[in-house]
């Protein structure tokens, strides 16, 4: 069995994007966030509240287009 290769992370040429991003849960299993990249740990989600996420707990993510 081969190791994960974790995915390159979110960084400065992300910021103000909007981006999906699916995390690895401690209960198992996984949570996405969908919002704007206001640092590498932090996501602005669309009702205005900021999340701040462990970024060594990105299993993907993407920049997805504004509506």
């Amino acid at each position: 069995m081969s190791a994960r290769i974790p995915p390159d992370l979110p960084g400065e040429a992300e910021l103000g994007a909007r981006l999906s991003i699916r995390l690895f849960d401690p209960e198992g299993g996984f949570r996405d966030l969908l919002g704007y990249l206001e640092t590498p740990m932090d996501i602005r989600k669309k009702d205005g509240r900021l999340v701040r996420f462990d970024p060594s707990r990105i299993f993907t993510w993407k920049v997805v287009p504004t509506p």
